[in-house]
């Protein structure tokens, strides 16, 4: 229970079909940071007064140490490598489906549940009805037996008709707004996040021609594709096309059909398939029904050729190389490419 509407309905519809339901609060991160205090306190209120409201048992989990050795050191980590990491799909895969999956369970749980926009049957994970919140490109680190034990109550409704439902039962989260900003850390920008914890270092930004056209206030602060934040003169917008860390670097371009922009042949690793390699589901993809998409929400690209490096079966690489029938914007180092056969989600990597 996250102290949102959306893990407030799960909990509802749970207690309505006849589950005997405990809320968990998982306390991962307390840290207030200058002019922005974490809302965990807020978060944590809200969570308890739902469940008093439903007449559940009411419980919190204290994960602090280990969300913090395992999603930000590993955020910051990968940062400094150049990378843009995803804190949530770490999130999920180290903390929610990992640590709190195993704690529950020796907690005496029969199954865990969570708010997110997901369905799961025998294992197997599934895109929500509401296509628009649907999450299972954050969700796809999940393994088969956390899933197998995994309840998403509203995974088949609208979030309108999650809204509906709070408020007919007078949830006190019914009108709550959106979390945004880091998984759990609170309205916080990567930027201001990072300067917690990382030098400003200034440094060239470069444009396609080579010439110096701003400064930077570190290229570790910048990723593929991006627009805003970029201390460049008027004219033409720039986009980021690269970086490089060692020379302290950005690179830039206001040509949108730049090649740097654009991607038709990607390269993953850290191969995580929910139900075994997709092995590949060379059926699938020549009936045309395997996807990828490289970022939440993104489109849904059809896959032309999928395969594992010749060094899979050996145990020592676990690289892979996707080939699509379209070229994707902004495709970075760090995040993740997430596949789909239909509505199931297969599971993914991330793109080196």
């Amino acid at each position: 229970m996250s102290g949102g509407v959306d893990s407030s309905v799960a909990a509802l519809l749970l207690k309505q079909q006849g589950y005997k339901v405990v809320c968990v609060f998982m306390k991962n991160w307390s840290q207030d940071l200058p002019g922005m205090p974490c809302p965990w306190r807020e978060d944590f209120a809200d969570a308890k007064r739902v469940a008093v409201q439903l007449g559940i048992d009411f419980k919190m989990y204290n994960f602090e140490k280990q969300y913090k050795q395992k999603v930000v050191d590993y955020m910051l980590k990968e940062f400094q490598a150049g990378h843009t990491p995803n804190p949530d799909i770490m999130c999920n895969q180290e903390i929610k489906f990992g640590l709190f999956f195993h704690t529950a369970m020796a907690d005496g749980a029969d199954l865990i549940a969570t708010g997110h926009y997901a369905r799961t049957k025998d294992g197997r994970l599934y895109m929500a009805k509401d296509k628009n919140k649907d999450q299972t490109y954050f969700l796809y680190r999940a393994t088969k037996d956390a899933l197998k034990n995994t309840l998403y109550p509203i995974g088949d409704y609208l979030k309108s008709e999650v809204r509906q439902l709070a408020a007919k039962h007078k949830l006190v989260t019914a009108d709550k707004k959106e979390s945004m900003g880091l998984c759990f850390v609170g309205k916080v920008g990567i930027k201001e996040f990072l300067s917690q914890y990382v030098e400003e270092k200034q440094g060239p930004i470069i444009d396609q021609k080579g010439q110096k056209v701003g400064e930077h206030d570190g290229a570790i602060f910048y990723t593929i594709g991006q627009r805003h934040g970029l201390d460049v003169g008027g004219g033409l917008p720039f986009y980021v096309t690269g970086k490089d860390m060692k020379k302290n670097e950005v690179y830039v371009t206001t040509d949108l059909q730049d090649e740097k922009l654009w991607s038709r042949e990607i390269k993953f690793t850290q191969a995580h398939w929910i139900n075994g390699p997709p092995a590949i589901k060379q059926a699938a993809i020549n009936r045309g029904q395997l996807y990828a998409r490289t970022r939440h929400r993104g489109e849904l690209i059809k896959v032309k050729k999928l395969n594992p490096s010749t060094l899979l079966r050996t145990g020592k690489s676990n690289r892979w190389s996707v080939e699509l029938e379209d070229d994707v914007r902004a495709v970075t180092p760090g995040q993740s490419i997430v596949f789909y056969s239909g509505d199931m989600c297969l599971g993914g990597g991330i793109v080196t």
